[in-house]
Parts: C-alpha cells; structure tokens; sequence
C-alpha cells in the first residue's frame, strides 16, 4: 500500500520540476518554487503583502523575503495603495506579465505531459477528485477562520 501523503508529494515534485525544467528553457532559469508560490498568489491589479503572506500562509517577514527577490528579478514591484499611503501593494512589471504568460505556457504543457502520460480518462478523474478534496481542506481553513 502506497503512503498517499508521499505519492502527493513525490508527483507535485515532479511536477513541479518540469515546470521549471520548461521555465528555465523559455529563458527563466533563474525562477524558483518560492518565486512561483509568490506569483501564484498576485492578483493581476496588485495585492497587498499582508493578503500575500495570509494567502501563501506565511509570515510578513518571509513574504516581504520573497517580494525583495522578486523584485530584484525585475518580477514585481511595490507601490503605494491609493487608499492609504502607508499601505504597500505589490503589482507584476511589464517583465513580470511577460514571465506569467512564460509560465502559464509551462504549465499547460506540463498538464499536457500529465495527461499523456497516464491517460486522459484518469487524469481528468484524478484531478476533479483532488480538487473535491482540497475544496474540503479550503473549508475547513474558513471555518477556522471564522472562529
């Protein structure tokens, strides 16, 4: 009996390393799996570090980490929110946007890659099953939220 745990793991890994195998070849090699977590969390109009740091559930401190690295790939930069001066909001650059529509391209391929590998028909059932269950993880943490 496979530990589910590990066998999650192990394919996000993989995963996850095609799609900076990919990142790297369209001339992103400097791209790391932090740099992804910030970006995937970055509303296209900007968001704000604390949201950032609450959605990637992590702290100020190591999400500002992040937006410096970012920011010194020329990824992203930080302004001041039109409501309230004292209140940072972190957008993509030009060279941010270019390097999102690089990584949406990566990442269909690499989805591409998943389904050819173990099948349409499997693929499709086992993504639709973990998207049930993760929907159930996202709840639980709104509960918690909410106490």
């Amino acid at each position: 009996m496979h530990n589910a745990g590990r066998v999650l793991g192990n394919a996000l890994t993989r995963f996850e390393a095609r799609v900076l195998e990919l990142m790297a070849q369209a001339g992103h090699g400097q791209t790391r799996l932090p740099h992804i977590n910030l970006t995937r969390h970055l509303d296209l109009e900007g968001t704000r570090i604390t949201v950032l740091a609450q959605r990637a559930n992590m702290t100020n401190a190591a999400m500002t980490e992040l937006i410096d690295q970012c920011e010194g790939l020329g990824l992203v930069v930080r302004l001041s929110d039109p409501a309230d001066r004292r209140v940072r909001i972190v957008n993509f650059t030009d060279a941010g946007r270019l390097w999102l529509a690089a990584f949406s391209k990566a990442l269909k391929k690499a989805e591409r890659e998943l389904f050819e590998e173990i099948g349409e028909d499997l693929a499709a059932t086992l993504l639709n099953a973990l998207a049930r269950y993760a929907g159930v993880v996202e709840s639980i943490g709104a509960q918690d939220s909410a106490n």
